[in-house]
């Protein structure tokens, strides 16, 4: 924020509102204590409002408007939604240890479960094997236990995604039915925020914007996992309507920033 500030020629004094959409802003807790550290940072005439990322990546994609659903797929995944009076509703986004099923580490989980199992004589002949192997610089599958508690990042291990993408694009069955899983798990996520909060409306025919963030999600292949899961939800809510963000968002975040300070301003003006 210092560095944005002073690219700008600007100064924490001229600020008059900050949106700071953050991962593992989760509760209300977690909000204050945010709040309480941008405090200490900026004047006390400034708003500040906080937020989870998924909110930001949704206002990249609807330009600062909180309605419809948002899909992150990247790392981790987390589907978040708004309804036009303020409803939200997340499915997912609880971390690898809870479940991320569709995301980057994920997918690439299952694929690294999947070689030690052929090795093992426990699961299909994929290869998987030879071409992860290949990439990790990996003579054996015996190699593998080691690599990945040697750095259990989940970044490190997500990065195999494509690896697993051009597999199932070349015709391995277990690379397929992985993707596929991850098609489905994250359309069940976006499926589970619509229901709750009846984007779809009554007749489940109503249009929504479904904004659509994360590596996972563009890749621009003939296995496209983010056109699979819109087909798989279009098939229940035949109104969803994609959306990929010409904007980051953090564009998203000033937005909703600068919308919320113009809907403060205006309650003030009306009570006068």
């Amino acid at each position: 924020m210092a560095d944005a500030l002073l690219k700008s020629g600007s100064n924490r004094s001229a600020v008059r509102a900050v949106c700071l959409s953050v991962s593992g802003v989760n509760h209300s807790t977690d909000e204050l204590r945010v709040l309480n550290w941008l405090r200490e940072i900026f004047p006390t005439h400034v708003k500040l409002y906080v937020q989870n990322d998924a909110v930001a990546a949704l206002s990249s994609g609807t330009m600062g408007k909180l309605h419809g659903c948002v899909l992150i797929a990247g790392t981790g995944t987390i589907a978040f939604g708004f309804t036009e009076d303020g409803r939200q509703a997340r499915a997912a986004g609880a971390g690898p240890v809870l479940g991320d099923w569709g995301s980057g580490y994920g997918i690439a989980a299952q694929a690294l479960t999947a070689i030690v199992r052929a090795y093992d004589g426990r699961g299909p002949v994929t290869i998987l094997s030879s071409n992860i192997l290949q990439t990790l610089g990996l003579s054996s599958p015996d190699e593998l236990i080691g690599w990945t508690y040697a750095d259990p990042s989940w970044a490190r291990i997500a990065a195999l995604v494509p690896v697993v993408v051009s597999c199932a694009e070349a015709g391995d069955r277990v690379a397929h039915e992985i993707l596929q899983d991850s098609v489905e798990e994250l359309a069940l996520s976006v499926k589970a925020v619509v229901q709750r909060l009846g984007l779809c409306g009554e007749d489940g025919k109503a249009s929504f914007p479904l904004v659509m963030v994360g590596g996972v999600l563009e890749a621009n292949k003939r296995w496209d996992i983010g056109k699979e899961v819109v087909n798989h939800i279009s098939k229940s809510y035949p109104g969803v309507l994609p959306i990929h963000p010409k904007v980051e968002p953090a564009v998203g975040a000033a937005l909703l920033g600068w919308n919320f300070l113009m809907t403060e301003s205006h309650k003030e003006a009306c009570k006068r």
